[in-house]
């Protein structure tokens, strides 16, 4: 499988995902099925923000946490967003929209390139 999401291509994704975790589920009334679905992506979507801006990359503003540590964490969100309707009985919107988001999380970490030697730009 051709892997073609570089570190560079990630670090421009990170920001807008972290916002979208943080604002969609208002704009799209989750809830419905339960108040969890409403309030679990914005929580999560903070601590995106705050893990990219301690993230090793180019729009890293602190930069001391590895590329690959942000990759394992995302990875460790994706599942996580893939289980979670199972796990709380989400159904509906609330559970196609962590779906769709966890499936398009596993979908980048998958089509990324191992980080390439040397430093960051």
């Amino acid at each position: 499988m051709p892997r073609f999401v570089t570190k560079e291509i990630h670090a421009y994704l990170d920001y807008p995902v972290a916002f979208a975790l943080i604002g969609l589920p208002f704009l799209l009334g989750l809830g419905e099925s339960s108040q969890l679905a409403l309030y679990i992506s914005p929580v999560v979507g903070l601590a995106a923000l705050i893990l990219t801006v301690f993230t090793d990359h180019h729009l890293g503003i602190v930069r001391i946490l590895p590329y690959k540590i942000h990759l394992a964490v995302d990875l460790a969100v994706g599942i996580l967003f893939l289980a979670i309707p199972f796990a709380l009985g989400f159904s509906g919107l609330d559970a196609l929209y962590y779906w769709a988001n966890g499936a398009a999380v596993v979908a980048v970490i998958s089509l990324s390139k191992p980080e390439e030697t040397g430093q960051a730009a």
